[in-house]
């Protein structure tokens, strides 16, 4: 009953972002963990298809860069286009891709605002949507079909820092990840969502950087790593994970449910 419960053995996933950080540490979970085909993708296709050879030549399974910027509408199609000229299925799609804004309320500009909302919720629902053929192909009542939105702890509590547009967009993929579950479950899909805390990565600079500093306002006293990303990233994409639907679950040490908020800097 319970063998391989954890396997995502002859899978097809797809990662966007998935070049570094939070989608490099999935995409290589997911391989580790029997994928037999992860496809990344991000806007510079230099770093995506570097990680591609590194990952393959980790795993057994193989790992193909799909470098597209997938900011609008137009790119979540072409991705899709691209993505369907070589698989009729896809069994895990991982929305990942994002971006962040930093500025004072009263300076905050309509750039700031633009860029993140349409990466973050527009190019998420759009790019699953354009999937959906894929993804309903391979989706079975016993075997069921996976999207996972990479939220933020941010959209469950108020961060300190004054990133408004990001703050907003993360609380929106989490409403969305529920609608749009009610949605595909009907087509044998279940879409979630995971709240990372602070992980090392290029756009959370300071859990890279000052991780000792950071890890002094985490419960856990420490800053996430590889693994517990990739462990809930597996959880939810695996069959432990199938009857988990439109759920948004936080890996970030404690901070939420202890009411605490973790300083970008050291102000």
């Amino acid at each position: 009953m319970f063998e391989n419960l954890f396997s995502l053995k002859g899978r097809v996933a797809l990662v966007t972002g998935g070049s570094r950080g939070i989608g490099k540490m999935i995409a290589a979970g997911f391989l580790a963990y029997g994928a037999s085909k992860v496809y990344i993708t991000a806007r510079k296709a230099g770093p995506c298809e570097e990680t591609a050879k590194e990952l393959t030549a980790a795993y057994d399974g193989e790992c193909i860069a799909l470098p597209i910027d997938m900011s609008t509408v137009e790119g979540c199609n072409k991705l899709a286009e691209e993505f369907m000229k070589r698989e009729p299925r896809l069994d895990i799609l991982v929305n990942n891709a994002g971006a962040a804004w930093g500025s004072t309320f009263d300076e905050f500009p309509e750039a700031g605002w633009d860029k993140v909302m349409n990466l973050n919720v527009k190019s998420l629902f759009f790019l699953t949507k354009a999937l959906a053929k894929p993804l309903r192909a391979a989706a079975t009542k016993e075997k069921p079909g996976k999207v996972i939105n990479i939220a933020s702890v941010d959209g469950l509590s108020v961060n300190p820092m004054e990133t408004y547009s990001y703050q907003a967009s993360k609380a929106a993929v989490i409403h969305l990840t529920r609608r749009m579950a009610a949605k595909l479950i009907q087509d044998n899909i279940a879409v979630t969502a995971i709240c990372p805390g602070a992980f090392a990565s290029d756009m959370n600079r300071a859990a890279r950087d000052q991780a000792d500093h950071i890890s002094q306002w985490i419960p856990a006293k420490r800053i996430g790593n590889d693994e517990d990303m990739a462990g809930l990233a597996i959880y939810l994409a695996s069959r432990a994970g199938d009857y988990v639907v439109g759920n948004a679950i936080a890996v970030d040490g404690g901070i939420v449910y202890a009411n605490l908020s973790v300083p970008v800097s050291g102000e």
